[in-house]
């Protein structure tokens, strides 16, 4: 029994998803979006969670670099799978914002940030290096999807925990915020360049139920984090001059991001009820389904900050539904997860031979 369970999770190690850290983000955004509405119980109860499940997920990725170090460099190097490990770096910021906006805890959060910072500089320049001078490319129909945005995301998550920490570093004020408005600029950036290279393959190619997966949700996903990213910039621009001046190209640009996040959601609605139910493709557990939780919490907490930086509070009904929505998402995905885990447990003593 025992050495049939060691099979499971050492075939789990080695077969680990590259994007399962999207479990952290949607965890992490979820409850983030839970305190930021008053669902203190909940959103508390949802950090530690996502405390836990960071550790875990750390494990096998280390425990997974060592054994199968091979598997994990084909995955990063792979188009459609290398992108995954962007949620690396966008699951440690995103629990670093956690810390300092539920625990008040920055020193935690800097050195998540830290961590988050060097796995940017690697995943971002292994992958971009890899995809660029491998031999054989595959076509675009197969070598782009909604996944590549997930670069965005950690982008941005970033610059938003960057700028969370700031106020407190003294002297390193200026420098910080200098950087963390760079990151969302080139958050912004990476946006329109590869938003036009996903939106034209689907435009212009044809789409099979069984590509039009959850990932196409960080379409939106990316760019409400851009938005959170630029609320975050304006909420402390009172720490440095510099950025008091920028404030009205700020509000413009998050404006847009906004509008553009808005404008994704029922089309995306629409693409689902296409998928699922005209084309009757299997909605059955998938790890990215994930991709879908994260930017559902994040539109929620996205927008109750430019609320509150464009100083615009008809908006506040937005966050005050979708939370309903990105938490019972939540909860139905964690759901599937269980019975997934279980199910495969259950089917591992059951298939065991008797002592």
């Amino acid at each position: 029994m025992w050495s049939k369970l060691t099979g499971v999770i050492r075939d789990g190690v080695r077969d680990l998803f590259p994007g399962i850290f999207a479990l952290v983000m949607a965890t992490g955004i979820v409850s983030i979006a839970c305190h930021l509405l008053n669902f203190e119980l909940v959103a508390q109860v949802l950090f530690y969670f996502n405390q836990a499940v960071f550790v875990l997920l750390w494990i096998l990725t280390l425990a997974r670099l060592a054994f199968y170090s091979r598997r994990l460099v084909v995955d990063l190097t792979d188009n459609a799978r290398g992108p995954g490990f962007f949620t690396l770096v966008a699951g440690t910021c995103v629990l670093g914002s956690q810390f300092v906006l539920l625990n008040g805890n920055r020193s935690i959060a800097l050195a998540l940030w830290c961590l988050g910072l060097v796995l940017w500089l690697l995943v971002i320049y292994a992958f971009f290096t890899a995809a660029t001078v491998q031999a054989t490319k595959p076509g675009l129909e197969k070598g782009i999807n909604g996944t590549w945005l997930i670069a965005i995301v950690a982008t941005q998550s970033v610059s938003i925990l960057g700028t969370l920490l700031a106020k407190g570093m003294n002297a390193w004020v200026e420098r910080t915020l200098f950087y963390t408005l760079s990151m969302y600029l080139l958050g912004g950036m990476l946006y329109i360049l590869i938003m036009t290279i996903i939106l034209y393959r689907l435009l212009f190619y044809r789409i099979e139920p069984g590509q039009m997966g959850p990932t196409y949700w960080i379409s939106m996903g990316a760019v409400a984090i851009s938005t959170l990213a630029g609320d975050t910039l304006i909420l402390n621009a009172g720490e440095w001059g510099f950025l008091q001046e920028l404030l009205p190209f700020i509000k413009g640009l998050n404006l847009l991001f906004w509008a553009t996040a808005t404008f994704w959601i029922p089309l995306l609605v629409l693409l689902g009820v296409w998928r699922h139910i005209y084309k009757k493709f299997s909605l059955r557990y998938d790890p990215q389904f994930w991709g879908i939780v994260f930017p559902l919490g994040m539109y929620t907490v996205s927008t109750f900050q430019l609320a509150k930086a464009l100083d615009l509070p008809f908006l506040f009904i937005i966050p005050r539904l979708s939370v309903y929505i990105s938490l019972l998402a939540w909860l139905a995905v964690m759901a599937e997860l269980i019975h997934r885990l279980v199910k495969n447990v259950f089917l591992a003593l059951r298939d065991s031979p008797s002592p």
